[in-house]
Formats: structure tokens, sequence, C-alpha cells
């Protein structure tokens, strides 16, 4: 099993134990029963009504969700450092997605209660709480403006730049996204047929811009992926 990140410079920056202040985040790594999840272990259950919240302290989780037509979406990736849950723990409903380990996993279950006199307690993590669950609505909102602006081809570029960004990893080939994502799922993430992905993966490979591997995804060339991704003047 991978041993859970300890050091404040080994947390993502925008995860929540990243945005936090070394008091509060010992805190809130105090709290709750460290527990462990295998590939394809579900965390969570769309539709349950259980309310706890999970901190993730090492490896990746996809979060998806049903659609009308019995299929299932990928929402969105969270790893070590993100919470998973925190909806229906504030909300009360239901759970709104399923989460599902893409690896082994190192998580701490937090009872909703703890989690909220924590914030009353701290109310650092709440503020960074409220700026992560508004990142995630950005993410989405631009998303969907991607969908309209940009080929296929440049919305996956995109969202591998974010990826690196936010889950990346830097080795001497590359920047290697831990977490592998199948063509399914990258086609829901980009807004494409199946097929379309598969052919933009299989560009992206012979301009010797990505390699896949299993359960990898490596960026052999980040400039100029960012740079089809039309993010050339952005700040990485």
């Amino acid at each position: 099993m991978p041993t859970p990140m300890s050091k404040p410079e080994e947390w993502p920056a925008r995860s929540l134990l990243g945005m936090l202040s070394p008091a509060a985040r010992q805190e809130l790594l105090g709290l709750g029963t460290e527990v462990r999840f295998d590939a394809g272990d579900l965390l969570l259950r769309e539709g349950m009504d259980d309310r706890h919240v999970l901190l993730l302290l090492s490896g990746f989780v996809k979060v998806t969700a049903s659609v009308e037509n019995g299929e299932t979406s990928l929402l969105a990736v969270r790893a070590a450092g993100d919470t998973v849950g925190e909806m229906a723990a504030m909300n009360g409903a239901p759970r709104s997605a399923t989460v599902t380990a893409c690896g082994p996993v190192t998580a701490r279950i937090l009872r909703t209660g703890e989690f909220r006199e924590l914030q009353l307690r701290r109310p650092e993590v709440s503020i960074a709480l409220t700026g992560i669950v508004a990142d995630r609505l950005r993410w989405a909102n631009r998303r969907r403006l991607d969908f309209r602006g940009y080929p296929a081809k440049v919305r996956l570029a995109r969202l591998l730049v974010e990826f690196a960004a936010s889950y990346g990893s830097a080795r001497s080939g590359g920047v290697v996204i831990g977490c592998r994502l199948t063509q399914p799922e990258l086609a829901t993430l980009v807004g494409a047929a199946e097929t379309t992905i598969h052919k933009v993966l299989r560009e992206l490979r012979d301009e010797g811009l990505l390699e896949t591997g299993y359960r990898s995804t490596t960026i052999r060339d980040l400039p100029s992926l960012r740079q089809l991704g039309d993010l050339a003047g952005e700040l990485p």
C-alpha cells in the first residue's frame, strides 16, 4: 500500500490539505478513522443516505454518476488531499455520485458532526472548502464552454493539461498522470464520441505528445500540448 503523504509540500496546492495552514491541516488529519481501499472498491455509492466525508490521503478515485439510459458518466477525478462526499454532508441529500478507487487508496472517514465542528473551530477550513466547491463549479462551466468553442482534439489537450497541473508528477520522461482513464471516460469529460477520442489519442501518441500505459498517462511534451490546447499564454 502507498504511504500517506504527511509533509505540507507534498499535498497538491489546489487540494483542501494543500490550502490549509499547518495547524488546521494537522487537526483535520487527526480526525476520523483511517481506511484502505483496493482498485475497483467503492468508497461511496450514488443514491445512498450516508453522510460521512472521506479525506483522501493517497491514490486516485473516479467520481461517476448514472444517466437516464443507465449508462455511467465520469464527472471528475480526485486525488490525495481532496475530500469526497462533502456535498451530502453539507446539504443532507442522498449521494449524487459514486466514488471508485482507481488503485490502492488510503483515506480517513470523517463523521459529519466532527467535520462540521472542525469548520466552526477553524473557519479557514470552511472557507477553503467553499472555494474548492466554487472551483469545481467553474471547472464544469469551462467544460461546457469548451464543448462549443473547440474541436475534440483541442478539448482533450486542455483537459490533459489541467490534469497535469492538478494531479501530475514530474518524471524524467515527462509528467505522469497516475489515474488511468478509459477512452469512454475521456469521451464523457470532453463531450466527444469514443471513436473520436480513440483517433485523437492515436494522433497525440504519433506526434510524441502523449504516452499511455497501464493505469497511467504520461505527457511527453507539455509545452506543445499547452499550445495545442490554446493555453500557451496562460499560467501553468
